[in-house]
């Protein structure tokens, strides 16, 4: 990845729906190159592809807890594999520490968020979870 390819993902993490014209511009090259290079970065895996990132409230799932789990180290594949099954799970994270993974559950309220992580609880593997709901959001950056 060169110079060029590192300016251009910094340009779509800011505004992925910038114009091929407007890129090739920001970057001073020609619309072939911008889109040459996108084309190679979406080959090689770099860019994964493009996405609508909707406001938690827009989606009436207000309620939202990171779920920090102690696994067993030989069934955490598994334990993976059976939280990704679970639709209120947006992300899931390989984390350093006393636990394993963090999985960020989404839900519309309290009680239906306590259901989703009693899912998670009941996976086989799962030694302990910790879980925390956020209070208020102060910014993303995302």
């Amino acid at each position: 990845m060169d110079t060029l390819d590192k300016n251009l993902l910094a340009l779509l993490l800011e505004n992925s729906r910038l114009s091929i014209t407007e890129l090739a511009k920001r970057l001073q090259v020609t619309r072939a190159t911008v889109q040459e290079h996108i084309r190679r970065l979406e080959r090689s895996q770099i860019i994964q592809g493009y996405t609508v990132r909707l406001h938690p409230e827009y989606l009436q799932r207000q309620v939202c807890a990171n779920v920090l789990i102690a696994a067993d180290q030989k069934k955490l594949a598994q334990v993976s594999k059976k939280i990704e099954q679970i639709k209120a799970v947006q992300t899931l994270h390989s984390i350093s520490g006393q636990y394993d993974l963090c999985a960020q559950v989404q839900e519309e309220t309290t009680e239906s968020l306590d259901q989703q992580i009693d899912k998670i609880i009941s996976i086989e593997g799962i030694e302990r979870t910790q879980t925390s709901i956020y209070l208020s959001r102060k910014f993303d950056r995302s």
